[in-house]
């Protein structure tokens, strides 16, 4: 008995100081059944306590009757599937005749606590069917990217869900994008996460960073054009809107529309071309866009216009010619002058770090998701690289593994063989130094990145 006990004693002593130090631990060996558990137990009266039942049918209540029965209890959503993952649960359930997606999502919170889960968020999967993603720990706090994702060409995991779920920029499906936030919110880390991943891919990489090159100057092996100041930014973006031009008249050239030729052959973006003509993909970096905005003389308010004219062009007339915009700084507002509220409407990923002010919240998210500029003014200061991510579908909250610089620029220097020649951005391609070697991680090092990781 005493062995027992202290076996006992023992098994929960970890089970505490695996729940303190280690959540993603204590989820994977004591969290995912003691929680599929109390939700198989609860269900049904959660759901009841929530308002997510419905009144049983008149069939059954004319049964009722007639067998001298009392009446049935109100029915609860059917579960469909109670999947565990290695953050938490999906639970899947076939709504009621009479029930709406949005009276669960209005229910999250309370299913939260009914269940004892760190969140709890609801979406509809399809007609009749609702998918509620259950947290078990604050995946937040630090950050683990799981060992294997669906990253593909032009599609790189950069940040981890509030729901555990892996956040991907997609070129393909989102061609241009807008980052804002405040200094020290986590900018940065999230544009060396998006360069590190996408150094791995076959695209060329162009950059436009007016502090000298200060924040992409380290990571230029893999960059096939850099600049780094207004002047050659004007000229960077003029090589590229011709560019794109060029691109289009080679699309025309192969499109060769007739009775015989089948729709899915038809040519209308450089992905439609046969692999040997199709160009190569560029992704163009913008670090501190209101750089570019700015003018004191009026030379250069028309360099400016010059500059924002391209912008507005690629944004729109850029995707089918392979060229994709990412767009960060501090505000992106009108107060930038003409032509910045044409480029923001053409940038449709919206991600939001902390910001100091509403204003800054409404300039990203004011347009097409205003329940997510409560949450942009609400990410506290000490959990650097946290943002919210918003569309028209909706918003969710989500964290960027810490990358050093170093770790970029290693990754970037060891797929630098990678860095295509494009020829229009040759005179733009950065001087090179010869290369240093990667410096092992020391120990204090190593304690830094845990730190400000957790």
């Amino acid at each position: 008995m005493t062995t027992v006990l202290v076996v006992a004693l023992l098994v929960v002593a970890a089970a505490l100081i695996l729940r303190w130090r280690r959540p993603a631990w204590y989820w994977l060996a004591f969290g995912v059944a003691l929680a599929v558990l109390r939700v198989s137990v609860r269900y049904a009266s959660v759901m009841d306590a929530c308002g997510l039942t419905v009144p049983p049918s008149r069939f059954r209540l004319t049964l009722a009757r007639m067998a001298g029965r009392p009446a049935p209890e109100s029915r609860a959503p059917r579960v469909l599937r109670i999947r565990p993952t290695r953050t938490g649960l999906v639970l899947r359930v076939k709504l009621r005749p009479g029930q709406d997606a949005f009276d669960f999502a209005a229910s999250c919170d309370r299913l939260r606590h009914s269940f004892g889960m760190y969140a709890v968020t609801a979406r509809e999967v399809k007609s009749g069917v609702v998918e509620l993603r259950m947290t078990g720990y604050d995946v937040l706090k630090r950050v683990q990217m799981p060992a294997k994702t669906e990253a593909g060409p032009l599609r790189v995991a950069v940040a981890l869900r509030d729901d555990g779920a892996v956040l991907y920029r997609d070129y393909r499906t989102v061609p241009h994008a807008l980052n804002i936030g405040a200094t020290q919110s986590g900018k940065s880390v999230y544009q060396r996460r998006l360069v590190a991943e996408l150094a791995r891919q076959p695209v060329a990489l162009a950059g436009i960073d007016c502090k000298q090159g200060m924040e992409l100057g380290p990571l230029a092996r893999r960059f096939s054009a850099l600049a780094e100041d207004p002047d050659s930014a004007a000229e960077l973006l003029d090589a590229l809107a011709e560019r794109m031009a060029g691109i289009y008249r080679l699309i025309r050239r192969e499109q060769q529309i007739s009775v015989d030729i089948p729709d899915a052959d038809i040519a209308a973006d450089i992905f439609d071309l046969p692999e040997h003509l199709r160009p190569v993909p560029i992704v163009l970096l913008i670090d501190e866009v209101a750089e570019l905005a700015l003018f004191t003389t009026k030379e250069e308010e028309k360099r400016r216009d010059r500059i924002i004219t391209a912008l507005v062009r690629l944004a729109q007339l850029g995707r089918a010619a392979g060229i994709y915009v990412e767009v960060c700084g501090q505000r992106f507002g009108s107060e930038l002058g003409k032509g910045i509220t044409m480029l923001r409407a053409q940038l449709t990923g919206r991600t939001a770090h902390r910001v100091n002010d509403e204003t800054s919240a409404n300039m990203a998210f004011g347009d097409i998701a205003p329940d997510a500029v409560l949450a942009a003014i609400q990410i506290p200061r000490e959990m650097p690289g946290v943002a919210v991510v918003a569309d028209s579908i909706g918003w969710a909250r989500t964290r960027t593994p810490f990358t050093t610089l170093r770790q970029a620029v290693n990754v970037c220097n060891r797929h630098a063989h990678l860095t295509p020649d494009v020829p229009e951005l040759a005179p733009f391609r950065p001087v090179l130094t010869p290369a240093v070697p990667p410096k092992p991680l020391h120990a204090p090092d190593a304690v830094a990145v845990e730190s400000a990781t957790a």
